[in-house]
């Protein structure tokens, strides 16, 4: 008999749960040649829903569990549960967010989400539409900003334009690489401008920037700002940034992907003072906020604006003649066709816990690391970064005690940044901890402890995390690098 899939669906619950099990490590890594021989991976051949459970264990216990506190290495981690039972609802009713016609609830949710976030970022007369991720949100911001600026390209292209330029900080995410590489910039045309040792742009080198490249008979189109670098987490100044590019009359883009989900806060959105000048916001809540991955935002200060840059009114699908208020389609103001219903996870969350329970957990994300770095700060053998706190990113060195005492020069600090990579293999292969490790600029590689609203983690899993890195580094060896 053909399997239907029916039954096999009261299973998957269960094998969730089971897989999830705290007694289960966070991860038994093998290399992939390694993996490829243990996974039967083969699908050429049908299975019974026995076989397929096996498989389907098999592939799970290989996986990172990311609903795990010792899951620090990106920045994401454990989902919210009410986000996840509207991810599987979701899934389940299959459906696109393209048109009224055939996602009439959730449609609805869709423009009430957006409108309840322009409220919270400051701009209420918006518009938005939900993404892919925040790499998709950068050319949806840049699109929109050159659309404002040149409304011909849509129909003539980029011939006949000036030279368009487009200014990011060093620290930024690279996003905006691809960004420039696929609109037909090309990425020489990004001039990145210095940041400062907490990795926050310097506004007045943007605005030399930006009166160079005039000078030279160039067009400086869009300023990428970020809330939130990836490292750092650091937040540049925005109102200044906002007064720069009034000046010049430039577009301004927040890159709060990360550092947005601070809005929720009523203690600490104030960090992002000055996000409510920005042309465009993209915001991603399937990071520090917990939403299901994907669950993304981008949003723009002018109404139409998405539509008339990206509308290609498709008359098979985008019907002017509908029985219904064809308003309510919002497919043609998107650069895809189907979309997932990702609003709807992010409803479901905000729905359960409102306004006040999503800004408690932002409070104690925030009050953990801070209390994760004030540990870090006085605690033998551990160095931070920068010991300013923007987002709930807190950056360290550990240096074993063998290399503690000796003069930091070059050949040092060569050797610590060998150092890093070799304790995080060690936390990984051990399953102890998956903690991210970077360089950035002048620095050599260093650990990055980025929190997240999900799971809640407590002060004894911070403590037990930096015992779980000095332990690994003291078992660290010349020999071993």
């Amino acid at each position: 008999m053909e399997p239907n899939g029916h039954t096999f669906l009261e299973k998957v619950l269960t094998i969730v749960r089971e897989e999830q099990d705290e007694s289960r490590p966070l991860i038994e890594f093998k290399h992939p040649k390694q993996l490829e021989e243990i996974l039967d991976l083969d699908v050429t051949e049908g299975v019974d829903d026995k076989k397929l459970e096996a498989c389907v264990r098999q592939v799970l216990q290989h996986s990172v569990k990311t609903d795990r506190v010792t899951f620090r290495n990106q920045l994401y981690g454990g989902t919210d549960p009410y986000g996840l039972s509207g991810a599987w609802l979701a899934e389940a009713f299959n459906t696109s967010q393209y048109t009224f016609e055939v996602a009439p609830a959730f449609t609805l949710i869709e423009l009430k989400m957006i409108q309840h976030i322009l409220q919270l970022f400051g701009i209420p007369e918006g518009d938005g539409i939900f993404s892919p991720g925040g790499s998709m949100s950068m050319f949806y911001g840049i699109v929109a900003a050159r659309h404002r600026a040149f409304p011909e390209v849509k129909a003539k292209g980029m011939r006949g334009l000036p030279e368009l330029v487009l200014f990011t900080s060093e620290d930024s995410h690279y996003s905006i690489k691809k960004a420039a590489h696929w609109l037909g910039f090309g990425t020489e045309s990004i001039k990145v401008v210095k940041t400062n040792q907490c990795g926050q742009l310097i506004v007045p080198e943007l605005d030399i920037a930006i009166q160079r490249e005039k000078d030279a008979g160039r067009c400086p189109l869009f300023v990428n700002a970020t809330a939130g670098t990836t490292v750092l987490g650091a937040i540049d100044d925005l109102v200044a940034v906002s007064d720069v590019c009034k000046k010049h009359n430039v577009w301004m883009h927040v890159d709060a992907c990360w550092g947005g989900s601070l809005i929720l806060s009523q203690k600490y959105r104030n960090k992002l003072n000055g996000i409510e000048r920005a042309d465009s916001i993209s915001w991603n809540p399937h990071k520090m906020a917990g939403a299901p991955l994907q669950c993304s935002v981008f949003v723009v200060r002018e109404r139409g604006l998405l539509h008339s840059s990206n509308a290609a009114a498709a008359q098979y699908l985008f019907h002017q003649d509908k029985f219904y208020d064809v308003s309510y389609d919002t497919g043609d103001k998107s650069v895809q066709c189907g979309r997932k219903i990702d609003a709807f996870k992010l409803w479901m969350m905000w729905k359960a816990r409102g306004d006040s329970g999503l800004s408690s957990l932002c409070d104690h994300t925030m009050d953990i690391a801070r209390f994760c770095l004030h540990t870090v700060e006085n605690k033998p053998g551990f160095r931070l970064v920068c010991d300013n706190l923007q987002c709930p990113n807190v950056c360290f060195w550990y240096i074993p005690k063998f290399m503690r005492g000796r003069k930091e020069d070059e050949k040092w600090w060569e050797v610590m940044h060998k150092i890093t990579p070799k304790i995080k293999e060690l936390l990984t292969l051990s399953s102890r901890l998956m903690v991210a490790y970077s360089p950035v600029r002048q620095y050599k590689n260093f650990f990055r402890l980025a929190f997240t609203f999900h799971p809640i983690v407590q002060e004894k899993d911070v403590l037990a995390m930096l015992q779980a890195i000095e332990e690994c580094g003291e078992q660290v060896t010349l020999d071993m690098l």
